[in-house]
């Protein structure tokens, strides 16, 4: 049979309006951090103000350039390398990074984004910055660069590539 209970009943009080605010930037920063307190602010909603009052109750790392990040979030070591991913329609990590340009170079903006195209195309990154748009046609993945991609890169993403038109098949 089907129980009913009140959400309370299952996750507790709902928190006042400043804790659920709170709540909010933490999750936001858990998913996208290090980020600056304006991207905080465009993807919350709430106004700057605001969101750097909260930043400051919460204590967070502060790095160079303005962006903050949880105390104690992982980071990977810089010379990190990033593989090639591949970002479908709609994906936030485009979404939430638009104005952001360590991940959307200013120069692509307009061909993921437009008056037509609020949603983004699908695209794909190389050293975690877009590089190209791809689209899945007749069992295969075909990649749009931006522009030339050395060797390794161009092997690397066709791999991916490969792997991501299985899973659609």
């Amino acid at each position: 049979a089907d129980l009913y209970a009140a959400a309370e009943d299952w996750v507790g009080p709902p928190p006042d309006a400043d804790g659920a605010a709170e709540h909010l930037v933490r999750r936001y920063l858990g998913g996208f951090g290090p980020a600056s307190p304006k991207d905080v602010a465009s993807f919350t909603g709430l106004p700057l103000q605001q969101v750097n009052a909260l930043l400051d109750r919460l204590q967070v790392r502060r790095f160079d350039g303005g962006l903050v990040d949880l105390p104690r979030a992982p980071l990977p070591d810089p010379e990190t390398p990033a593989p090639p991913r591949f970002l479908p329609t709609w994906d936030a990590t485009l979404l939430v990074h638009a104005r952001r340009t360590g991940v959307l170079p200013e120069e692509h903006r307009p061909k993921i984004f437009g008056i037509k195209t609020p949603q983004s195309f699908p695209t794909f990154l190389v050293d975690g910055r877009v590089a190209g748009s791809w689209k899945y046609e007749d069992g295969k993945v075909r990649l749009e660069p931006f522009g030339r991609l050395d060797p390794a890169d161009r092997r690397a993403l066709r791999e991916e590539a490969d792997r991501l038109a299985a899973f659609h098949a």
